[in-house]
Order: structure tokens, then sequence, then C-alpha cells
């Protein structure tokens, strides 16, 4: 193997994105990983451990580690923290229970977060929020999300939410192109 060929490989390497996708169980994160990569949606089921999916993207190619928000699988996410680049945290904006529920999810959404803000390898990770089922008549307005999460808080991580919807794919593409500039200009270098 010839040096420019390394050297093509390595910067290649370069141009990879982690990114762990996580949330609370049923807020969407398979679905919105199917829905981005032009997946069929009809077969998506509970997360039991993870799933990676790789797409280029934007001149990247970003391998989404996509892992369980079960409540007993939670204290394994941090076998996923090594060498990720960003954090897509999704949030169930249209939880069906009574505001007493839908509250207690959000509050439990916001401790998860602050916890994995709080994870030495995940320091540095962009951040982006994703207010997903926006297309549900009962959805929780983004600006909401952003002040129970207390967002404004976050001075460690940059970040930031957008309201989507996996069904319909609003706002995904977006969303993604943020998160990808972000990383970049963090870690890449201009060529």
């Amino acid at each position: 193997m010839g040096l420019l060929t390394i050297l093509r490989k390595q910067r290649e390497r370069e141009r990879e994105i982690r990114v762990l996708i996580l949330g609370l169980d049923n807020a969407g994160k398979t679905t919105i990983t199917k829905k981005f990569l032009g997946e069929d949606l009809s077969t998506v089921e509970p997360t039991l451990g993870f799933n990676i999916k790789t797409v280029d993207f934007h001149g990247f190619t970003i391998n989404f580690w996509d892992v369980g928000g079960q409540k007993s699988l939670r204290s394994y996410w941090r076998n996923y923290f090594e060498q990720t680049d960003a954090l897509i945290w999704v949030v169930d904006s249209g939880d069906q229970g009574s505001t007493a529920q839908t509250c207690e999810r959000l509050l439990a959404c916001r401790e998860e977060l602050r916890s994995l803000l709080g994870e030495e390898r995940l320091s540095g990770a962009t951040l982006l929020v994703l207010a997903n089922k926006q297309d549900l008549p009962s959805a929780a307005r983004v600006a909401d999300i952003a002040k129970l999460l207390e967002l404004d808080e976050i001075k460690s991580h940059h970040w930031r939410i957008y309201s989507c919807s996996a069904m319909t794919g609003e706002n995904l593409l977006e969303a993604v192109t943020w998160m990808c500039d972000d990383v970049a200009s963090r870690i890449f270098t201009l060529e």
C-alpha cells in the first residue's frame, strides 16, 4: 500500500462522525434513524441493546449508534460513550399521558440528560436535542421543552434544539446538517 493510499484512507477516516442517539423509551430514536436513512418505518420495534447505521451525508460518514432507552438499559449507556462526536437527545414531546405523567417523563428526561452531560467521555460532544412527535396535536411546544430541560443553562456543550417528526421527516435534514457543521467546526481542519 502506497503512502498516498494511506494518507487518503486516513483523510476519509477523519471525515467520520460518531453519533450517539439516546433518550427515554418510546421517544422515537429508532424511527428517527430509519426515517433519516429512508428505511421502512412499519417495522420499528423497541431497541433492546443497540443498532449501528452508517450513512454518507454532506461529505461525512456518519455512524449512528441508536441505543435502547428503557430504564433497565440506561445504566449501559456509558458503554457507548467512547469517541462520540455528537449526542442526539430525543424527547417525546407528544407524550400521551396525563399532564402529571408528561411532566414526570420530561423531568426524568432532564435528569438523564444532565447526567450524560456530566460524563467526561462526552465532554465537548455536540448536543442536538430533537423534540420529536411534533406532528401530534398534544405535542409540547419546543420553547416549553427547552425551558423544562433547562437547555439555556448548558455551557459545557454546543447545543441546539429542533422540533421534528420522525414520521414526516420534518426538520431532520436541517438538524443533522447543523450537527455535522458544528462537529466539523470543532474537529476537522479546513481543506
